[in-house]
C-alpha cells in the first residue's frame, strides 16, 4: 500500500511550488492515486471487522451508487449503516402520516440498530409525535428533515478565523483514530485553498507520529517543527506558534499524542498545552478538534464527553465512516453535546476528508435519493 507519508524518487516540479505554498494540481496528481496509511510507519491498530448483513440492493441504491464525486461515495460508504436500518425503515415510514404505537415501538428498535443512541432516538420520537405533516409529506420525510435541522442546529456554531495571525488548530484525540493521517489530509486541503500552513508534531510520544508528519511536510514543502521522542508536548507547540507567527504562516496544525479519555494526567497535558500557548497568543488555540473513529459507536460519545469537560471541543472529525454500520453515532454527538462535524472521513485517500454536510449525510443514512 502506498503513502502520501511516502517519497516518490522524482522531485517535484519546482515551477509548481509559489511561495512554499504547493499547488492544487500538484497536490492533486499526488494524492489522488495514493492512500494515507503507511505500513512503514503506522502502528495504529486495525479497525473491526465490518458487521456483514446481505439484503437486496433497491433501483434507487444502485442509481446512487453510481453517482461521481463525494456525494456517490459517500452514499456507498453508509451502506453499512443503510444496511442496519434495513428496507424496514421505507416499508415503515413511506405514506404513513401517523405515529401510531406500533410504528413508534418497531422505529425505535430500526434507529437504535445504527447505534442512535437511547437519548437521542426517545428525543426524535417525540418531536416526530408532535410534528404536523404538509401535504404530500409522510413520517419518513418529516424524519429525515428532524434529522436535517437537528444536525444542522450543532454545525451553526462559527470557526474561528482570526485575522492577522495564525489560526491555530490543535488535534486531540484517542490511539488508533487516525489522527496524524488526518492532519495530512487537512493539510491538503488547506493547501490546495491556497493557505500557508505550518505543522507541529506534537505527539511526542509516538516516534512514528513524528516521522510521519516531516516525510509528508518535506515533500510538500511545508515546514514542520518538531522536537526528540519524549520531548515535552508543550514546549513543541509553543515552539510551533512562535515559527507559525514569525513566518506569518495561515493556518497551523499541531498534534498531539493519542490518550485515553479516562487518563487524567495526560488531559491534563493538554491544559498545558493551551495555557503555554496563551503566552505567545490568548486566543490559540483557536479550535480543538477531537478525531474520532466512528466504528466505536456509542463509546465515541464517552470520548467527545470527557476530551470537551477537559478541554473544550470546537469541532469533531470522524473518520473511517465508510468501515462501520455505526454511522448514527453522528446523531448523537450532535444532538448531545451540539459540537459541530467539521469533517467526515469515508476512505484513505486525501479526498476522501471532506467538510461534513447535514442533508447530504441524513439521505444517505436513510436510503433517500438526492432531489
Amino acid at each position: 500500500m502506498f503513502s502520501i507519508f511516502k517519497r516518490k524518487s522524482a522531485k517535484p516540479d519546482t515551477n509548481m511550488i509559489q511561495d512554499g505554498v504547493v499547488t492544487p494540481e500538484t497536490l492533486t496528481k499526488d494524492l489522488v492515486s495514493e492512500s494515507l496509511s503507511s505500513p512503514q510507519v503506522s502502528t495504529e491498530k486495525p479497525t473491526e471487522s465490518p458487521l456483514i448483513i446481505t439484503t437486496a440492493v433497491s433501483a434507487s441504491e444502485k442509481a446512487n451508487d453510481k453517482k461521481p464525486g463525494f456525494l456517490g461515495k459517500l452514499w456507498q460508504s453508509m451502506s453499512r449503516t443503510r444496511e442496519r436500518l434495513g428496507s424496514g425503515l421505507k416499508s415503515l415510514l413511506t405514506g404513513k402520516r401517523t405515529l401510531d404505537a406500533n410504528t413508534r415501538d418497531e422505529l425505535e428498535t430500526l434507529l437504535l440498530t445504527a447505534d442512535i443512541g437511547l437519548d437521542t432516538t426517545d428525543a426524535l420520537l417525540e418531536q416526530l409525535s408532535r410534528v404536523k405533516l404538509k401535504e404530500g409529506e409522510d413520517l419518513l420525510s418529516a424524519l429525515a428533515q428532524l434529522l436535517i435541522a437537528m444536525l444542522n442546529e450543532a454545525q451553526q456554531r462559527p470557526q474561528i478565523v482570526p485575522e492577522n495571525t495564525p489560526r491555530v488548530i490543535l488535534m486531540v484525540g484517542v490511539n488508533g483514530v487516525g489522527k496524524t493521517t488526518s492532519i495530512a489530509k487537512l493539510a491538503h486541503h488547506f493547501l490546495a485553498d491556497h493557505k500557508k500552513i505550518l505543522l507541529a508534531a506534537g505527539d511526542t510520544f509516538r516516534a512514528a507520529a513524528v516521522e510521519q508528519i516531516k516525510t509528508w511536510g518535506d515533500r510538500h514543502n511545508v515546514p514542520v517543527i518538531s522536537q526528540g521522542q519524549g520531548s515535552d508536548a508543550a514546549s513543541v507547540l509553543y515552539d510551533a506558534l512562535q515559527a507559525a507567527q514569525a513566518r506569518k504562516v495561515d493556518v497551523m496544525i499541531g498534534d498531539t499524542a493519542g490518550r485515553l479519555h479516562t487518563q487524567g494526567h495526560l488531559m491534563d497535558e493538554l491544559k498545558k498545552i493551551r495555557r503555554v500557548m496563551n503566552k505567545l497568543d490568548t486566543t490559540a488555540p483557536h479550535e480543538i478538534w477531537l478525531v474520532i473513529d466512528a466504528t466505536t459507536g456509542q463509546n465515541a460519545l464517552n470520548q467527545a464527553k470527557e476530551f470537551n469537560a477537559a478541554i473544550g471541543l470546537t469541532g469533531i472529525i470522524l473518520t473511517k465512516l465508510d468501515g462501520t454500520a455505526k454511522g448514527g453515532i453522528v446523531l448523537s454527538l450532535s444532538q448531545q453535546l451540539g459540537i459541530p462535524i467539521r469533517y467526515i472521513g469515508i476512505g484513505e485517500q486525501a479526498e476522501d476528508l471532506r467538510p461534513f454536510d447535514a442533508q447530504g449525510f441524513v439521505y444517505a443514512l436513510l436510503g433517500i435519493e438526492q432531489p
